[in-house]
This record gives C-alpha cells, structure tokens and sequence, in this order.
C-alpha cells in the first residue's frame, strides 16, 4: 500500500459524509431548522478527520516530500491544494458557528449553514477529484519505492505517536451513523481507511 492509498481511502469516508451534509442542507432549507445533533457531528467529523487527519498530512508529510522532488508550491499543485484546505476551513468554522442559532430555527443561521454547507460539499468534491486523479498520480511518479516506504512509516508514526486510541475508530463510526441516519451507504468499517493522524 502506498501513502496515497491511505490518503484515497480516507477520501472515500470523507465523500460519504459530505453527502449526508448534503440531505442535511436539503433538510434544512425544506424545515426552515436544523437537525443539531447531526449537524454537530458533522462538523465534528470534517473538523478532526478530514481537516487535523487528512489534510494535516498532506500537508506536513506528503506536499513537502513532493516539493523536495521539485514541484513548486508557489503557482503549483500543492499551493492550490493548500488554499483549498483554507477555503474549506472557513466553510466549517462557518457552520459550526450556525449550528445552535439554526437549530432553534432562526432564518438567518438556517441559510448560513446551508449555504456554507452547500459550498464546502462541491469545493470538497472538486478537490477529492483533483487530488485522486492528479495530484496523487504525480507523487507515485516523483517517489522512489524508498522514497514511498520511508513516507508511509511517517504516517505510522504520526498515528502512533499522535493519534489517541479509538480516535481513529471515533470518526469512522460517526460518519457511519450519520449514513444510516441519512440513508447513505457506508464507505469503510471501522480501521479500513488506513491511519489517521489526528492530534488533539
């Protein structure tokens, strides 16, 4: 297994809850409320696995290992993919500040969340796709096999040493409650999406 496959697979996980925040959204709009409870676990979930997991190793292990190949971050692949991650940052933070005030059913905080919610779901969807299908096909063809072994054994390390027990498991069933809630099928069980470098 490469790292990028651990990166693939975390996308996948990623990708089915960003479609229950989608029918969340949807809810939303049609009840003019917010369910909290789901909400709250959704940003949750996009807060610590896709951003402090996921994108935080891309972006302390995986960018500056295709950098060091020679891609250049500033007006290449790996500085768009960075601006993205802050895009989607200020969407969740945007969210999570809505929550309580929609959930109580006032009209402004309803359309913030839903708004934020429907922009953070396509930016999200956009970068999978860019970074599955581009990015992640450049740095296999960057790195060495040595090169691969020596970036997978850091993601290892960053979950052993950084990653609290059944943290990771934590954010994998939460986005599977929140797809049987929604009626979205599962993307992985539990441990099937590779470690998760997750700091707390």
């Amino acid at each position: 297994m490469k790292p990028t496959d651990i990166l693939s697979h975390e996308h996948r996980v990623i990708e089915q809850v960003l479609t229950c925040l989608e029918k969340m959204a949807q809810r939303c709009d049609a009840e003019g409320r917010l369910a909290a409870q789901p909400a709250q676990d959704a940003v949750e979930f996009f807060r610590h696995f896709a951003d402090r997991c996921h994108h935080a190793k891309e972006e302390a292990h995986l960018f500056p290992a295709m950098e060091a190949k020679g891609l250049p971050r500033q007006g290449g692949p790996t500085g768009v993919m960075i601006y993205e991650h802050e895009l989607a940052r200020a969407h969740v933070r945007a969210m999570g500040e809505a929550v309580q005030a929609a959930s109580a059913g006032d009209a402004l905080a309803v359309k913030q969340f839903s708004q934020h919610a429907r922009q953070y779901v396509s930016l999200l969807r956009q970068h999978i796709e860019k970074e599955d299908h581009c990015l992640y096909a450049m740095a296999n063809q960057a790195f060495t096999e040595a090169d691969q072994q020596e970036l997978l054994a850091t993601f290892e390390k960053v979950e052993r040493e950084e990653l609290g027990a059944g943290t990771h498991e934590k954010y994998l069933d939460i986005a599977n409650e929140l797809a049987d809630r929604f009626g979205v099928p599962r993307a992985a069980t539990a441990g099937a999406a590779g470690p998760c470098a997750c700091s707390h």
